[in-house]
């Protein structure tokens, strides 16, 4: 007697922000692990061209919209669009470098606090994991804060606050709905994240960095240089994001993405000019305001959960150079 084997459907993902750098990598991951993926971006910073290769897979479908609207819109866009089923949505639809959310802060806010609890609305009414995309610029805003303890949430009104403070409130939705709703919710905090598909003009550094060097432009570095940062390359970063989405916790609490490879910005700036050989001469620019002189995410939980990073500085630099080198023309 022949025996079938049982149909097994394939996991749906929704992945809001899919068009932007990070949400572009985590696409392609998911659909090389054989999920269906749906896109939802307004592509106020992402790129399509980014995901031509998940779509042109068929693992995913792009819907070009904002998630920063009432649930009952998201609802109708999804049933329009033929999705009956969503076992994970992944929200990063949110303005994530210096120049994108300093031009539009009222969006950033909007998609971080309405998208995401109408985003919520939506996993709860199908029984959806959801992963949020917070930032470690939640955590501290100084070095001092850092040291002593002392940390009292940030400064709401000052440059940055349309950003950290949408993060916050997304963070405080998150944790609500997971305790009063039941809601399978996990936080990621990003930190860093850098790779293949940045935006060089985006203002973050190894963006700018990266920039300066295709252009042959001295490397330009933000006060001293002697502000310290962990990197994280973005596949790191999605492996982690995968990871927490699948894990089973004991209790809710939010994943850093964080390296122990500390190092001086200007030592960052170093590495990348060996990396390209460049030679390494810098400009140095005016002291951001409200910029941290340290910022190095806590990796506890996301090693408890098995997660470390596999890419060395140099390597993920090395990847980085060699992506824009090779791939760049084609995306002038």
């Amino acid at each position: 007697m022949i025996r079938f084997r049982p149909f097994q459907r394939r996991p749906v993902s929704l992945v809001a922000g899919g068009a932007g750098f990070v949400g572009s990598h985590l696409v392609l991951e998911l659909v090389e692990r054989g999920e269906q993926v749906v896109i939802i971006d307004d592509l106020s910073t992402g790129e399509v061209r980014n995901l031509g290769t998940a779509i042109s897979s068929g693992g995913a479908i792009f819907l070009h919209a904002d998630v920063a609207v009432a649930a009952w819109k998201l609802r109708e866009l999804l049933e329009r669009a033929g999705i009956d089923e969503l076992d994970s949505i992944y929200h990063l639809a949110s303005p994530a470098s210096p120049q994108a959310y300093a031009a539009h802060p009222w969006e950033t806010l909007k998609v971080n606090s309405l998208g995401t609890m109408s985003l919520i609305e939506i996993a709860l009414e199908r029984g959806a994991r959801m992963l949020y995309a917070s930032t470690a610029a939640v955590d501290a805003d100084s070095l001092e804060d850092l040291e002593t303890g002392e940390y009292l949430g940030g400064d709401p009104t000052g440059p940055r606050a349309g950003y950290t403070q949408a993060k916050r409130f997304g963070e405080a939705a998150m944790s609500c709905a997971i305790r009063t709703h039941g809601l399978g919710g996990r936080v990621v905090r990003l930190a860093n994240c850098y790779g293949p598909m940045m935006n060089t003009r985006d203002g973050r550094l190894i963006p700018s960095l990266v920039g300066a060097v295709l252009e042959r432009r001295p490397l330009p570095i933000h006060g001293t240089g002697l502000q310290s940062r962990t990197m994280t390359y973005v596949e790191d970063a999605v492996e982690l994001m995968v990871r927490v989405m699948r894990a089973e916790y004991p209790a809710f609490q939010p994943v850093d993405t964080a390296t122990d490879d500390e190092r001086s910005v200007l030592d960052i700036a170093r590495t990348l000019a060996g990396v390209a050989g460049v030679p390494f001469e810098v400009d140095h620019l005016a002291v951001r305001a409200g910029d941290a002189e340290r910022r190095k995410p806590n990796s506890t939980v996301a090693r408890s959960i098995g997660w470390k990073p596999q890419t060395s500085l140099e390597e993920g630099l090395k990847r980085t150079m060699e992506w824009y080198n090779n791939e760049r023309p084609c995306f002038a």
